[in-house]
């Protein structure tokens, strides 16, 4: 990730301003990284000659030993300067904030007890203590959008490590507390020793953050820009949008292919809410059969956007298919032939697919003659007393359809009403357990259904050629001379 980038991206997600809040216990070195951040990454960026003079101007002082420095919070510089990194702006700000006090340390106490300091936030002096407690949580949720917690291993100074952790501790739950992003960095005057990456591997364990080891001395841009990147991805995740493929994600919802994936994606989203979380998700897909990679496509870092893409093994496309269309397709002639058939069919179908509805809500419905089905006669001259002109004919079949309810009866006798009435139980306890069960039950070895349709179609067949023609002769001199002098007699 680019310089360019790794600002841009954080300012998105900050409305332009990137305001680190440094806290920690004191004597961590949080000061030096203030220092270092503005020599480093603000003055060199600042366009203004009196914005970069005031800059280094309002640096904070640092020095060796247990004395403490820092007794006040401390906004550098005062106000926020902008920065300009090729074509993109930015106002940059760091808090430098009152330790969290540790026994070793000298400078909290005078010769009149506790140390009494100045805050921006109360009129009257408060004691050292209480300003490192107000002071955390007030810089972190009002005057931050990134925290910093410096903390250290005890090579920087004169005092050990096991002295830092009851504040680092503090520190780290308080800002766990607040909620806004941070991270935690190891300033240690060997970094890149094992025994440097062990600690801060374990830091990481027991707080569930991320820890850099660092030596904020000897710290550099690239290490600027590296600490930015990591607070960055402490952002939390916006959306999460996940690809499947585009086969699967047209099937229908009832598929249950489609659901297996549905599911997945569900199971996938629960834990992630940082930008740093989003690698687990693809984890979730691993265990599935029918999920072959599951991958990170694309992570935008400025909006809080991740995009997870699935991929499917090759040979369930055909699975899928086959079940769909009930063949079993074995070449690409055979899948060609099928879609030419399956175009005709559905050109058919166009065509009395509105009819259908109509039939199927209204009893009746009507087909439209298309075009293509309409036949002209040979033009006719006519004549209307002393005038003339031309008669055009055309004929063009109209498809129409009659709903029909059909009654099928099935009374078998079976003897005593008891007994009747143990069948009507039978049947209808298949009915309870699943609607369709009912008509497989089988009475006289055949199941009801077959009964029922045998009388259905002896019904419809009863309908003799005649009947029909006329039928068909009635509905078409309706259609083209009106209703008007229609007489019905139905016995």
């Amino acid at each position: 990730m680019e310089k360019f980038d790794i600002i841009k991206s954080i300012t998105e997600r900050t409305g332009g301003d990137i305001y680190l809040g440094v806290v920690g216990a004191v004597r961590t070195g949080k000061s030096t990284f203030i220092k270092k951040v503005i020599e480093n990454l603000v003055v060199p960026n600042i366009e203004d000659e009196y914005e970069r003079k005031r800059a280094l101007d309002e640096i904070p002082q640092s020095a060796q030993g247990k004395t403490i420095m820092t007794t006040e919070p401390k906004f550098v510089p005062s106000n926020a300067a902008t920065i300009k990194i090729d074509d993109f702006s930015a106002n940059v700000r760091l808090v430098d904030c009152v330790g969290y006090v540790i026994p070793s340390a000298k400078g909290y106490e005078d010769e009149n007890g506790p140390r009494m300091v100045k805050t921006p936030w109360y009129d009257e002096q408060i004691p050292f203590i209480e300003a490192a407690e107000i002071g955390t949580e007030k810089v972190i949720k009002d005057h931050s959008t990134i925290g910093i917690v410096v903390t250290t291993d005890g090579s920087i100074g004169e005092i050990s490590r096991n002295d830092y952790l009851e504040a680092e501790q503090r520190v780290i739950d308080e800002l766990k507390e607040i909620g806004k992003p941070f991270i935690v960095l190891l300033n240690s005057t060997h970094p890149m020793l094992p025994e440097t990456e062990r600690l801060s591997e374990s830091m990481r364990d027991n707080y569930n953050v991320p820890v850099l080891p660092i030596s904020v001395e000897n710290m550099a841009e690239r290490d600027i820009y590296n600490i930015l990147r990591e607070a960055l991805y402490e952002f939390p995740v916006v959306e999460v949008k996940v690809d499947m493929p585009e086969w699967i994600a047209c099937l229908s919802p009832n598929n249950w292919l489609k659901k297996i994936y549905i599911e997945k994606i569900k199971e996938s989203v629960v834990e992630v809410d940082k930008l740093r979380d989003i690698e687990t998700i693809t984890n979730h897909f691993t265990d599935s059969e029918y999920i072959s990679k599951a991958y990170l496509s694309d992570v935008n870092t400025s909006t809080g956007e991740v995009t997870i893409t699935l991929q499917a093994p090759s040979e369930l496309y055909n699975q899928v298919l086959k079940e769909i269309i009930g063949i079993d397709i074995q070449s690409k002639s055979q899948l060609l032939s099928l879609f030419q058939d399956y175009n005709e069919a559905k050109q058919e179908y166009d065509q009395i697919k509105g009819a259908l509805k109509m039939v199927k809500q209204t009893g009746y419905g009507v087909a439209s003659p298309s075009l293509m089905d309409m036949k002209l006669d040979t033009p006719e001259i006519i004549k209307q007393g002393s005038r003339y002109g031309i008669k055009l004919k055309a004929v063009a079949p109209s498809i129409h359809m009659i709903r029909v309810d059909v009654e099928s009866t099935f009374e078998p006798i079976i003897g005593s009403e008891l007994q009747s009435k143990e069948l009507i139980n039978y049947l209808m306890k298949d009915s309870s357990e699943e609607s369709g069960n009912i008509w497989k039950s089988e009475i006289f070895g055949r199941s009801l259904d077959s009964i029922v349709q045998e009388g259905i179609q002896a019904k419809l067949s009863l309908l003799p050629e005649n009947a029909r023609y006329k039928l068909q002769q009635t509905l078409s001199k309706l259609v083209n001379k009106g209703s008007g002098n229609l007489f019905a007699i139905v016995l």
